[in-house]
């Protein structure tokens, strides 16, 4: 599959981007049938030789904050290999840490896996709901010999376990008998120390060269509130312990992990050798998603962090990289997929530009959304020659495709345009209005300017026209041709509107890179346009969904919207790649 390879800032030009999308359409298009990466050899491989017969996979988050958009190819590629072999994927939540876990979180990672497209039927699992076969496999491991009570701090564990030159030092307490090692256990689950007091650990070799080999710990005590168990446990396991007894208990063929996990694999098939599991699933790990000025390198901490400081305006502010950040903008979730098939399935570890997301978007949006007329930056337009009372309904074209219908929009004697649709003292290859000249207005009427109305300050606030009434939606019966064609909305039943404006939250491809992450926000990556005009049609968009400004942009409405009082977040430029990284 094709992808932008290599830890890259920019790309050269836009031209450079453009070429490298289209290359990647045309690999897409002759590869559309049969995806080949090498997790998908390996799947073909392992049912070709009957290692596997069903492909079971799984898509475990920790609900410890909200999905963004690195996750998505997570999601997309577990869902979609078992879609692909016929199998099943799983959903199930790691909430293995209830100091950092909330029911807010659980519900939204639902919402985006369904928004995204995908079903895991019956197949919906907590690690929570395996926390006594934890248990009891962590006393299975202490009866073998595999593992002990340690009384050592989380400080002196580091101390003890050396550096990636040096080996680490046994515990004193690595020793203890077996009877004296469950009593312990035993207490922790009675709740009879304190957090932090003691932890049981794997007894491995604290010499090995992979550091997470080093008697790594398996429980910890939190006495904490836990969203699904409540206070029945005061003892949790780590995400390495858990999470490799989790998938041999849904009995998961292929566990699909990023490659920050790949040090951990040896202690993943350790643990699943060691215990009575009825399955042996074995773990592949692949290169995560990064994309570039979006953030999600910074991970879900100090994402929170941006919600909690007030920086944005929640987990789904447009700004975010998050999924239901990307949702409220309007963001179409085929295009999600779309970004993801195009990236493809690697080992190496790449940035890739927004250009490609951007691109994903406006394909899928050109071709589907419907266009509409709506005014940004109003400027008053007088046709004299036009009846006071008269209201004609003028009949636009939904989109490009023909069978996206038509509808009707008002016009009246009073318009708006856009004031850049306008100058006064025009350069050459301005073609739109202009004292004397002669434009279209969309789908309507020629009009010529024939005055301009100025405030005491001199600045331009309404312009008086004459309009041709033998070229209502077509050209002059004489032949005459105009360059400009101008979008307009009637003033009379024009609808008033708050339109956002979005530029990336960074300046930085990497944020923090460089120090402190927070110095690389955008504090203007928000502009908030107020007094904007939209056609009448517009007041029954559903929410979330965009539409094409004709000559704006895609734009969305907002779940802030009320009756009479419309708010809309722009999607994507029409031709420009989210502004900033001057892809456009």
């Amino acid at each position: 599959m094709w992808q932008i390879k290599g830890s890259i800032p920019r790309l050269g030009s836009g031209r450079m981007v453009e070429q490298l999308i289209d290359m990647g359409d045309a690999a897409v298009a002759l590869d559309n049938d049969l995806r080949r990466d090498f997790i998908r050899d390996i799947i073909r491989s392992d049912l070709s030789e009957g290692r596997v017969s069903e492909v079971i996979t799984r898509f475990p988050p920790e609900p410890n904050g909200y999905l963004h958009i690195g996750h998505a190819k997570s999601i997309c590629l577990n869902f979609g290999v078992a879609e692909e072999f016929g199998g099943r994927c799983n959903l199930r939540f790691d909430d293995t840490n209830p100091t950092k876990e909330e029911q807010e979180y659980i519900d939204a990672i639902i919402d985006d896996v369904r928004w995204l497209g995908f079903d895991w039927g019956e197949h919906l699992y907590y690690t929570s709901d395996y926390f006594e076969q934890l248990y009891d496999w962590a006393v299975h491991l202490i009866k073998a010999g595999d593992a002990f009570v340690d009384d050592l701090s989380a400080e002196e564990i580091r101390a003890h376990r050396g550096t990636l030159k040096e080996p680490g030092r046994n515990s004193p307490y690595r020793d203890r008998p077996i009877s004296e090692n469950l009593e312990l256990f035993q207490q922790m689950r009675a709740g009879e120390f304190r957090d932090g007091e003691r932890v049981l650990r794997a007894k491995i070799d604290m010499a090995s060269g992979n550091i997470n080999m080093r008697d790594p710990v398996l429980y910890r005590i939190l006495h904490a509130h836990h969203p699904r168990t409540g206070d029945a446990w005061c003892i949790y396991p780590t995400y390495d312990f858990a999470h490799g007894q989790s998938d041999a208990i849904e009995c998961v063929t292929h566990s699909l992990c990023t490659l920050e996990f790949e040090d951990h694999r040896p202690l993943y098939d350790w643990l699943v050798e060691r215990l009575p599991t009825n399955a042996r699933p074995r773990q592949y790990e692949f290169a995560k998603l990064s994309v570039g000025y979006s953030g999600i390198s910074l991970g879900k901490r100090r994402l929170r962090q941006l919600v909690q400081d007030g920086v944005v305006r929640g987990w789904d502010d447009p700004r975010m990289p998050t999924l239901s950040a990307l949702r409220r903008r309007g963001t179409p979730p085929e295009a999600i997929r779309d970004f993801a098939k195009k990236v493809g399935i690697a080992k190496a570890e790449n940035l890739i530009e927004p250009a490609l997301l951007d691109h994903c978007i406006r394909d899928h949006l050109n071709r589907h959304a419907l266009r509409r007329m709506a005014v940004l930056r109003p400027l008053k337009v007088v046709i004299e020659n036009f009846p006071e009372d008269r209201v004609e309904d003028m009949q636009v074209a939904n989109g490009p495709e023909p069978g996206m219908g038509m509808r009707e929009v008002p016009f009246s004697r009073e318009l708006f345009i856009e004031q850049t649709d306008f100058m006064e003292d025009p350069p050459k290859k301005f073609f739109r209005l202009a004292p004397g000249r002669e434009v279209r207005l969309r789908s309507a009427y020629f009009i010529t300017c024939t005055d301009v109305v100025k405030d005491s300050n001199g600045e331009v606030v309404e312009l008086r026209c004459t309009y041709d009434p033998e070229t209502r939606g077509g050209d002059a019966p004489d032949g005459r041709k105009v360059k400009g064609t101008l979008h307009w909305v009637s003033a009379q039943h024009a609808l008033p509107a708050e339109i956002r404006l979005y530029e990336p939250l960074f300046t930085e491809p990497i944020p923090g890179r460089d120090g402190d992450f927070l110095n690389d926000i955008d504090r203007g990556s928000l502009d908030v346009l107020s007094g904007c005009r939209l056609e009448p049609s517009l007041a029954n968009v559903d929410l979330g969904k965009a539409v094409q400004f004709e000559r704006q942009g895609y734009f969305a409405t907002d779940p802030d919207s009320k009756t009479g009082a419309l708010v809309f977040n722009r999607t994507i430029g029409l031709r420009d790649s989210w502004g900033k990284t001057g892809k456009g």
